[in-house]
């Protein structure tokens, strides 16, 4: 899992869709992330929550 988290402090380095006051602040939270076994799991609750709550958006569009 550290290395997906590496790959997410990459892509968020790397991309043009956050502003440059956002990576800063993404890049912090991340890498608090990576030092702490216990936020694994606090990622893949909020990921699954966030996922509860925009999969019926994504069926009315035809994408899941």
């Amino acid at each position: 899992m550290k290395k997906k988290i590496e790959k997410a402090i990459e892509t968020v380095e790397k991309s043009d869709k956050i502003t440059e006051e956002n990576k800063p602040l993404i890049i912090q939270k991340l890498k608090e992330w990576r030092e702490e076994d216990d936020a694994i799991n606090d990622i893949a609750l909020r990921f699954e929550n966030w996922w509860m709550e925009v999969e019926p958006i994504f069926a009315e569009l035809g994408l899941v």
